[in-house]
């Protein structure tokens, strides 16, 4: 936690040099408060963190420059902010896109920066849109780095995933579930960036093929 603070901080202070120094603490702590809230299971600062870790490869290979990785950043803290599993289509991203306009605002930054990071946590409601920036690109590939993940990572997303569903009867669960990760593997590219195409989907595909076969397999009770 101290760590995730020290990186908000640090990109505010290159963002809004001139922002109050409390005012931008309390802002991360306000974040951190909201990563932490007891529904989540997966969309916790474990997936923040991921998501950090995934710009920073994409700006390692020059997918990106620094700047860019900086605003994809902000739009990691802000693209979940809000989150409640059973809320309607688009209102988390919604909510959490009109958060990060008024913190980014009160800060001071600048409304080119703050319409930036609004229009990436937006466009995370689907995952697509038209005449999409490489911050738009780099940013909601990083944010579907976790279908390319490692089996194990990917099995205990699952899970995760399952855990705020709780609420959801299992025969629904998996109906749904199943429709929501047809929509990626069906696409033609899964990835934006080149190098996520390359070197993360056919991963992503293996993990998204087998999730959905367990899907549609027998239910909890063997039915």
């Amino acid at each position: 936690m101290p760590a995730l603070i020290s990186w908000w901080r640090q990109d505010l202070a290159e963002l809004v040099p001139h922002a109050l120094d409390d005012a931008v603490q309390a802002a991360g702590t306000d974040l951190l408060r909201r990563w932490a809230e007891p529904q989540r299971h997966y969309h916790r600062t474990t997936h923040l963190v991921e998501i950090f870790w995934a710009l920073e490869e994409l700006e390692d290979v020059e997918e990106i420059d620094s700047r860019t990785a900086l605003l994809g950043r902000l739009g990691g803290w802000f693209h979940d902010a809000v989150y409640h599993p059973l809320a309607v289509a688009g209102a988390n991203e919604g909510d959490s896109a009109l958060l990060a306009v008024r913190v980014l605002t009160d800060l001071g930054a600048d409304a080119a920066d703050v319409a930036a990071v609004e229009r990436v946590v937006r466009l995370s409601a689907t995952h697509s849109g038209d005449s999409l920036t490489s911050l738009d690109r780099a940013f909601l590939d990083a944010d579907l780095w976790i279908l390319s993940s490692d089996p194990d990572r990917f099995d205990a997303y699952c899970e995760q995933v399952r855990q705020e569903y709780a609420a959801v009867p299992d025969t629904a669960y998996r109906a749904a579930r199943a429709e929501v990760l047809r929509t990626f593997a069906e696409r033609p590219r899964l990835y934006l960036t080149d190098f996520a195409a390359a070197q993360w989907e056919p991963q992503a595909r293996v993990n998204l093929d087998r999730e959905i076969d367990r899907l549609a397999g027998p239910d909890i009770d063997g039915v």
